[in-house]
């Protein structure tokens, strides 16, 4: 396995190799993050990973400085799912000088739910991955794996992807979860015993929505405003837990809220952490 840190060493790397199959990560790796490797490594005929931590989708208050970074460590699973290259940048590797240009999404996806709690956030995760798509994939095409975690973001990179007609296939894998339901996370380590006992709440009470969102009689709105009401009640602050349509992330109306057509969304914070999950349904 190769471990490059420049776009020149990246490219030299791929040279010759066929297409790529890439994984976008900011490190501190768990298993969700392998199994995103893993079916990614059938798709291309050169496996890519990148680790970095992207200060750009990070707003001042959040934790971009204590972001845990575990690079050693990151590589040596990487090469046990026998990664072929492992892309590293430092800051100044990626962003060489002030990163002005940037990728603006559509505020109709980008601004909701995510976007209104963390603005800007999806200018930053655009940017950034529209700059490491062409540093893997210049000259050629091929697969990029993201996790349907971030269900809000695989849909806005899959549109960007799409709009500027990219050579990319954008593949999007499954949550991964620990055996309560949690969603596995990076952040998960932020979270105290105590914390971590109780994090598979949010899971739950999303779950709840989903179910009762589609009993008939129900109020949707009053529903949501009662998942809301359960978290805080066991201590969570809450951002929003809603139901949403797949196609746009739009609420849903008479015609489209059934089985097959939703997702219910959840962000909250437990404690010092903001943990996020999503159920289709």
């Amino acid at each position: 396995m190769q471990v490059v840190h420049t776009i020149s060493d990246l490219r030299a790397a791929l040279r010759g190799r066929g297409r790529p199959a890439f994984v976008p990560t900011m490190g501190n790796l768990h298993d969700g993050h392998l199994a995103l490797v893993r079916q990614a490594r059938p798709l291309g005929e050169v496996l890519v990973a990148s680790i970095f931590v992207n200060r750009l989708q990070f707003l001042p208050h959040e934790d971009f400085d204590s972001y845990p970074r575990t690079l050693q460590a990151d590589c040596s699973r990487l090469e046990a799912e026998s990664c072929d290259i492992v892309f590293a940048p430092g800051e100044r590797d990626l962003y060489p000088e002030p990163q002005t240009f940037t990728v603006t999404p559509d505020p109709a996806l980008a601004n909701i739910l995510e976007g209104q709690f963390r603005p800007g956030f999806f200018t930053g995760v655009c940017t950034v991955v529209m700059k490491l798509l062409w540093c893997v994939f210049a000259g050629s095409g091929g697969t990029a794996v993201f996790g349907r975690k971030d269900y809000q973001q695989q849909m806005v990179i899959r549109q960007m992807v799409r709009q500027f007609a990219l050579p990319v296939e954008i593949v999007t894998a499954d949550i991964c979860r620990a055996a309560d339901g949690l969603a596995l996370s990076s952040r998960n380590a932020y979270l105290s015993a105590e914390e971590r006992a109780r994090a598979v709440e949010l899971s739950r009470t999303l779950a709840w929505l989903a179910q009762t969102a589609l009993q008939p009689g129900g109020e949707l709105a009053a529903l949501e405003a009662q998942a809301m009401q359960r978290l805080r009640d066991g201590g969570w602050q809450p951002d929003y837990l809603v139901v949403r349509q797949r196609s746009d992330l739009q609420p849903p109306g008479p015609e489209t809220l059934r089985a097959g057509q939703l997702v219910a969304l959840g962000a909250a914070r437990l404690g010092q952490t903001r943990l996020i999950d999503n159920l289709e349904f």
